[in-house]
């Protein structure tokens, strides 16, 4: 038999205004993949657990939710690569990521996780400190799936309001995050250095749309540096992320997620990831 590779789409409800971008990075990773003489089956999550095939050489996955990465874990268990690692995924959950970075060194803004129930009576106001308004509010788990999963909140009043209404949708823990000011940039990164050799490693980065850019000037080779060092925290192989270069040149990452859209660079990373992937099967294929 041909050996062959499962691909898992993201979660729709996780791809908001990204559906197609999500869907069409997959399968242009699979169209590289197939040329190389490769069998690759593409599922969403919902088709996990159904009567499979013989287990694959290597599964790459978008899919974020637990329940669609516990239907994957005994794949994994038996030995089977994962892109990205089902622990890397749950480690880009941001009451996981924020731990993680702090303890790597990675420069991020000032940041606490709380119950989202520390808006209910008898509860001071949340505060990362004096004079921290305005602050960003962000659910703890998932990344941003729908309107309040993240907030710019001018006040403990505002704040408040925002707590109330993530735990009013039953999501138990958010984070408080410092408002870095500056521009906002995104990034993407593809494989990882070995040794200080960065010749296997893909990265991009570009600003965000939507802002009124200062264009402070920066180290790319630092960005590069930091988001590396993020993505080994995290335990990353595909990945994308934002952060801030303030004025005075500092770079704070703001995020760090598993396997985003490549939207603008999308034929270029897709047969870098192909690369990738393949690199990882040969690898754990080797006699």
């Amino acid at each position: 038999m041909i050996p062959y590779l499962l691909g898992i789409y993201r979660e729709r409800q996780h791809s908001p205004g990204r559906e197609f971008d999500d869907t069409e990075i997959l399968r242009l990773v699979a169209k590289h993949i197939e040329a190389a003489g490769y069998q690759v089956y593409l599922k969403t999550p919902e088709e996990l657990g159904e009567a499979d095939h013989p287990s694959p050489s290597l599964v790459f996955l978008m899919c974020e939710r637990i329940q669609a990465l516990g239907l994957l874990e005994p794949l994994e268990t038996k030995g089977i690569p994962h892109v990205n690692p089902l622990g890397a995924v749950l480690n880009t959950y941001r009451d996981r990521m924020i731990p993680l970075l702090t303890a790597s060194g990675v420069p991020i803004p000032r940041s606490q996780v709380i119950s989202s129930s520390s808006s209910g009576p008898g509860h001071p106001p949340p505060q990362l400190g004096a004079g921290s308004f305005p602050i960003w509010i962000k659910r703890a788990d998932v990344h941003n799936t729908q309107s309040g999963d993240v907030e710019l909140v001018p006040s403990s009043e505002t704040l408040r309001e925002a707590l109330a209404a993530l735990h009013d949708r039953g999501i138990s823990h958010v984070v408080l995050q410092q408002h870095v000011p500056g521009d906002l940039i995104k990034f993407y990164g593809i494989g990882k250095p070995t040794a200080g050799h960065q010749e296997d490693t893909w990265f991009r980065w570009f600003y965000h749309r939507d802002q009124e850019l200062a264009r402070y000037p920066f180290s790319e080779e630092a960005l590069q540096t930091i988001t590396q060092q993020a993505a080994a925290a995290i335990g990353l192989e595909v990945y994308g992320g934002d952060a801030i270069i303030t004025p005075n040149g500092e770079i704070f990452l703001i995020d760090i997620n598993a396997w985003p859209s490549f939207a603008l660079f999308r034929e270029e990373a897709a047969s870098r990831i192909a690369a990738w992937l393949l690199h990882r099967v040969r690898k754990d294929t080797r006699p």
